[in-house]
């Protein structure tokens, strides 16, 4: 959708441009962003495409490495611990035009911490944000964070001017179906500016001419083709056929035929992410299924009878043909607070998983039904069916709804559904993300993405303390309590942790980001 906005912003990117051929990059993915306001969705896919157009004040590199963005330097104010300090990067404009200053960064945190953002548990432990003078920025935490630097990879900053005279400054409401300006149009300091955007159809980008970051990375992409195709088959084609030049989603069932191409090439390594259901363990009762007057997974013993029922092993070989590492915890193996034997898958199968239903009084089994994402992750609905028959093995009878992630996740977000999958990165590389989005008591700060209706008080009191525990011994202590509180109670059915598969022409140059975040200022292009 062109507006006068993107129209007069490309005005002023090509006006500055100094390159003089376009070195363009067809890029294709399952499913496209589901917004372009930096604040309203907190979704891989939706952050890959903000990235290029928006910065934060610290990113990742394609190592997964912390490296300066909109602030060159960072530390804890040696006379107050509660107090971080940030040197902002001078010289710095919006695709507009207008400068870049610590104003911009104020009003930009203070919009991902209001109670649209899907942001605002990254800074939930932040009592007050405030500018020292034009190029310096303050965080003052309740309590010393340690870890807060971690927490900023997302906290993408907008223009205050732009935004307030677009009338933009209240976050979209995802969830609750509001269309904004800021949904559609954009204006960020990144290396990109979209020039068209047809949103689940194309969106263009093209290199900003005035960005801050030249000769310090590649830029060798100088315009982006960027098209969603859902269907596996389809996406494949478009590979092989030379239409697109890279795809970040390569179908387990097409690795060799893609990786045998002498025109093409697949890297591979295990992402950042684990894939996991979620139950609706805190009503009284279920919406979704035929026990009348009460909720068979309030009992534990149910939900370590469907644990046991699912057979990761099966999933891996047959489902993802390999292509995935069975999990026992909902969380990657990179993050602090992973342990081996957390990860273990539990044993018992599904005669045992019968017994337990038995003992729990659902001999009989019962009926509900199961939400899951299409076009999200690798091969999403594939294991939900997989799943549907596992889960039949021990009497649970499950309708599959799959539809595509822009009507799926309002429902986990809205607690419309009782039985849902889920993945699940860490960009911070730390347990307490986790705790913060899905085990905390959904709340004002915390808690949005649990949809499981989880509220434990002693445990959201450890959550909490983790934002101001400066005693990392202590910490990692706290961290270990609360996973093995949770992996009691059965709060998630971890199914696998995520392997990524892209391909690409020969021309690409690149490697394979944690994240499954394409940064293609780091691209080269042979």
């Amino acid at each position: 959708m062109k507006t006068r906005a993107i129209i007069s912003t490309l005005a002023v990117a090509l006006a500055m441009s100094t390159s003089a051929v376009a070195e363009t990059l067809n890029w294709a993915r399952a499913g496209d962003s589901l917004t372009m306001d930096p604040h309203a969705q907190n979704e891989g896919p939706t952050h890959a495409l903000a990235s290029q157009v928006y910065e934060p004040l610290i990113q990742r590199d394609m190592a997964g490495k912390q490296v300066p963005a909109l602030a060159t330097e960072w530390s804890t104010d040696p006379n107050d611990p509660n107090v971080w300090k940030f040197k902002l990067r001078e010289g710095v404009v919006f695709h507009d035009g207008a400068e870049f200053d610590s104003e911009d960064v104020v009003f930009s945190f203070q919009r991902a911490m209001s109670p649209d953002s899907d942001m605002k548990e990254l800074l939930s432990s932040v009592k007050e944000v405030r500018a020292d003078g034009k190029f310096g920025f303050e965080i003052v935490t309740d309590g010393p964070n340690p870890i807060m630097p971690a927490n900023l990879n997302d906290i993408y900053i907008m223009d205050k001017g732009w935004t307030e005279k677009n009338n933009a400054v209240k976050v979209q409401d995802f969830e609750g179906g509001e269309d904004t300006f800021s949904a559609k149009n954009t204006n960020g300091t990144g290396p990109y500016v979209i020039t068209s955007r047809v949103p689940d159809s194309k969106t263009v980008l093209e290199a900003f001419g005035n960005y801050w970051g030249k000769g310090q990375f590649p830029l060798e992409v100088t315009k982006i083709n960027y098209t969603p195709i859902k269907n596996a088959a389809t996406r494949v084609a478009a590979l092989l056929s030379g239409e697109v030049d890279f795809i970040q989603d390569v179908p387990v069932q097409d690795l060799g035929r893609v990786g045998e191409d002498e025109k093409l090439k697949v890297i591979t390594a295990p992402q950042n992410r684990v894939i996991f259901f979620g139950l609706n363990q805190g009503d009284a009762d279920l919406k979704n299924d035929n026990v009348e007057g009460k909720n068979p997974f309030a009992d534990v013993r149910v939900r370590r009878a469907m644990n046991m029922a699912i057979n990761r092993d099966a999933i891996k070989k047959i489902v993802m043909r390999g292509q995935s590492i069975p999990a026992g915890v909902a969380m990657p193996p990179f993050v602090n607070g992973w342990t081996k034997e957390l990860d273990q898958i539990p044993p018992g199968g599904a005669e045992a998983g019968k017994k337990l239903m038995a003992e729990a009084g659902y001999g009989d089994g019962f009926t509900v039904t199961l939400q899951c994402p299409n076009d999200r992750y690798i091969n999403d609905e594939a294991i939900c069916q997989a799943a549907v028959a596992m889960l039949g093995q021990i009497g649970i009878t499950v309708n599959l709804d799959a539809k595509p992630k822009a009507q799926h996740f309002p429902e986990i977000g809205n607690l419309t559904t009782d039985f849902y999958m889920l993945g699940w990165g860490v960009p911070t590389y730390d347990s307490e993300y986790i705790f913060n989005f899905l085990m905390h008591t959904k709340g004002e700060k915390r808690g949005s993405w649990n949809g499981t209706r989880y509220s434990n008080a002693d445990l959201d009191a450890k959550i909490v303390s983790l934002a101001s525990e400066t005693d990392l011994a202590k910490r990692d202590a706290t961290i270990a309590e609360i996973w093995k509180q949770v992996q009691e109670d059965v709060l998630y059915l971890p199914i696998h942790h995520q392997v990524l598969n892209w391909g690409m022409a020969n021309k690409v140059d690149t490697t394979v980001s944690p994240d499954d975040r394409a940064r293609f200022k780091y691209f080269k292009l042979k």
